[in-house]
């Protein structure tokens, strides 16, 4: 089991447990922070993740900026993947593809779902993200490269 996720076992077990540990986690890249994100589901090879829309993420349309939603997005990814590669593998984000489909007007839930990789022989991973909107309806999806390799034996 990772690090994320025997973390997240850890403070699931406090009340307020899953704020803290998502707080924990975004302060790991801290422009994570910016979003606020809330981890509300998250297990080798899966994560779902909200982010409150408010003043701070707006642009100026009163939307969610396109640039907080990769933020979102971005976080999905490497954190479901950090959540799922094996101890002896490193990765990092080489790509970024997004689609914008329509104006983000609620909070945003956004899912990133790994399917069953092969992480021994695997150097590419595309993870696949889905945001929606508070009504299910799609507002973006991202595609983001992740470069897989192992880690440096020390």
């Amino acid at each position: 089991m990772s690090r994320i996720l025997r973390l997240h076992q850890q403070f699931s077990k406090y009340p307020f447990g899953n704020q803290i540990f998502s707080r924990f986690v975004a302060r790991m890249a801290p422009y994570f922070q910016t979003i606020k994100p809330q981890i509300l589901e998250i297990r080798k090879n899966y994560i779902r993740v909200e982010m409150k829309k408010r003043r701070s993420v707006e642009n100026h349309l009163k939307t969610v900026h396109a640039i907080a939603m990769c933020n979102l997005c971005e976080f999905a990814a490497g954190i479901c993947t950090e959540a799922s590669i094996d101890s002896t593998m490193r990765w990092i984000p080489t790509g970024m593809q997004v689609s914008y489909l329509k104006k983000a007007q609620t909070d945003l839930i956004a899912v990133c779902d790994l399917g069953q990789p092969d992480w021994q022989n695997i150097s590419e991973l595309v993870c696949h993200v889905s945001v929606m909107d508070k009504t299910g309806l799609e507002v973006v999806a991202a595609d983001i490269t992740m470069k897989v390799s192992e880690k440096p034996k020390r």
